[in-house]
């Protein structure tokens, strides 16, 4: 078993229940947030479920931070076996109601604080033969209306993680992508978008979620465990991408009709 973990945004939701599942196994985990607290409490839980480790601050969207971040693993663990980059933060909103700044924000942290989690770390991996998990969305496979700069961002990871798979299977290093569904975490705290109105919706889905963060990181930890590539935690999501892969057009025809909605609703 590779038993030394780096997690990025390990400070609640998803990376807190991915820190502890692979916890309950002994391992020794680095775990990183820009949410100091939450590190701490993470770190304690992890401590109660039989793992062990330390914390590092750390904005994704630095990567300086991100090498600094991956010499302490070296310096405290010799060396990494696995890195999660799971920081992530929502957005949503029509593609005519998001500005470039939005655009930016999202792509800095979602797609490029993956982009250089797996730079800072690799040479690392490339000496231990680890594995890279990179937490995406079924964003990235589905599209969703009003939430264009959300799905390019995950669509992006999703491509990274394909190029990665291919690029270092040479190296030894494997790579795995997940692509959860709506579930029930705190990703709200950081939502960005144009309308107080969008939020809610995005809040409704959330709750509806019939699967935990809990039972996610479970799955994702037999997934890898099975050297599956792509993760899809849920089953409804599975469902979804097989219709689409399927029959395109109708999935697209779907979505179109659940956008006249959502700007129906919106005014």
């Amino acid at each position: 078993m590779q038993n030394r973990i780096m997690i990025t945004g390990a400070g609640s939701g998803l990376g807190r229940e991915i820190a502890l599942r692979w916890a309950r196994e002994g391992c020794q985990l680095a775990l990183s947030d820009v949410n100091a607290a939450g590190l701490a409490e993470t770190l304690g839980l992890v401590r109660e479920a039989g793992g062990d480790g330390f914390t590092q601050r750390c904005d994704v969207r630095d990567y300086s931070q991100l090498t600094e971040f991956a010499q302490a693993c070296d310096e405290k663990f010799g060396g990494i076996d696995v890195i999660v980059n799971n920081a992530g933060v929502a957005s949503g909103g029509f593609f005519s109601e998001l500005s470039l700044e939005d655009w930016d924000w999202q792509i800095a942290i979602n797609l490029m604080g993956v982009v250089k989690g797996c730079k800072a770390f690799l040479p690392l991996l490339e000496r231990s033969k680890g594995k890279i998990i990179n937490i995406a969305s079924m964003a990235a496979l589905m599209q969703g209306p009003a939430m264009s700069n959300y799905n390019v961002a995950k669509a992006g990871v999703v491509a990274l993680s394909e190029s990665l798979l291919i690029e270092l299977k040479d190296q030894g290093v494997g790579v795995h992508v997940v692509c959860p569904s709506f579930f029930q975490t705190n990703l709200l705290d950081s939502f960005r978008g144009p309308t107080p109105a969008m939020k809610a919706q995005v809040g409704k889905l959330l709750e509806s979620s019939p699967i935990s963060a809990q039972e996610i990181a479970d799955y994702i930890y037999q997934q890898v465990e099975q050297g599956e590539f792509m993760i899809l935690p849920h089953e409804q999501g599975r469902m979804a991408w097989t219709l689409k892969q399927q029959n395109p057009q109708m999935l697209y025809d779907e979505m179109a009709k659940m956008a006249t909605k959502m700007k129906a609703k919106g005014n």
